[in-house]
């Protein structure tokens, strides 16, 4: 598969589940997280900071391939996953805070993304540096900032015609996610076999560590535990895949995206059977 088709599918798929997600979703929603700002700093400090400070001890610690290290990197700067939402729900925890602060990474993904990138590059030199931050950050307005924020002001100011396309368009949007997946499978699957050994388990504990420090800054509430641990795991894989073409290093990278997005799925899907069982047991 050439690079510029898989580019182009790349950014219509990110592109649709940007606007289906800022349909779907009010301004009313992504307020209801910023009305408890301690809460709202803790989950972006635990999304947006430590999660990329669990990447740079894992790369300071263990001597990783530099396909390995980049695919951690690229998903350590792209938080806000368009399906945290669904994922959140399996867990147990209300929609309408975890979609705020899914609305909330994606808006300021524009910043954050281009941000860790540089802070990595000028830590570990090793990385390439392809794309500015300004590249980075007009191509990140251009597939999710502007079709989130096009959603939001079609929620609100056209919100009839919002009711009658959302349905539609969160079914090609997550279609178009699911063909992605596929593909980005067919890429990186026969090349999985050399992520065994310290680059699966370098992937692993970027997983469980990234669920510990989400459910641990939730505080006591049970509903916000679940909420951050589940946004800190799911990164963004639309747009890591994003910024991997962008840097023509899709056949290195992908096999790690996809390392991460199998070892995700498993964990998280272990994570919210665990907690969805103990919410169920509290009185």
């Amino acid at each position: 598969m050439n690079h510029p088709f898989l580019l182009i599918i790349v950014k219509v798929t990110i592109f649709s589940l940007m606007l289906a997600m800022g349909i779907k979703f009010s301004l009313e929603t992504m307020f209801s997280f910023w009305r408890k700002p301690a809460l709202l700093f803790r989950a972006l400090f635990a999304v947006v900071v430590l999660v990329p400070l669990v990447v740079v001890a894992l790369l300071k610690l263990f001597n990783l391939p530099l396909e390995v290290a980049m695919g951690l990197v690229f998903l350590a700067a792209s938080p806000g996953a368009p399906l945290t939402t669904k994922r959140t729900k399996m867990a147990g925890a209300k929609s309408s805070q975890s979609a705020s602060l899914q609305l909330t990474l994606a808006l300021l993904a524009v910043i954050i993304t281009p941000l860790t990138l540089a802070i990595f590059t000028i830590l570990f030199q090793s990385i390439p540096e392809k794309l500015t931050m300004l590249d980075v950050a007009k191509q990140v307005t251009i597939v999710q900032l502007l079709p989130v924020s096009l959603g939001l002001l079609l929620q609100k100011y056209g919100a009839n015609y919002a009711v009658k396309v959302e349905k539609s368009l969160t079914f090609i949007a997550n279609f178009l996610f699911f063909i992605l997946v596929i593909l980005a499978c067919i890429i990186g699957f026969p090349l999985l076999f050399k992520l065994w050994g310290l680059p699966l388990v370098a992937i692993t504990i970027m997983v469980i560590v990234s669920l510990g420090i989400g459910h641990v800054l939730g505080g006591p509430d049970e509903d916000h535990r679940s909420i951050l641990a589940i946004s800190c795991i799911a990164r963004n894989i639309g747009l890591a895949l994003f910024i991997t073409i962008l840097n023509g290093l899709e056949k290195q990278v992908i096999p790690t995206i996809v390392a991460y997005l199998m070892v995700g799925a498993v964990l998280g899907v272990l994570y919210s059977i665990y907690h969805k069982r103990k919410l169920a047991k509290l009185p």
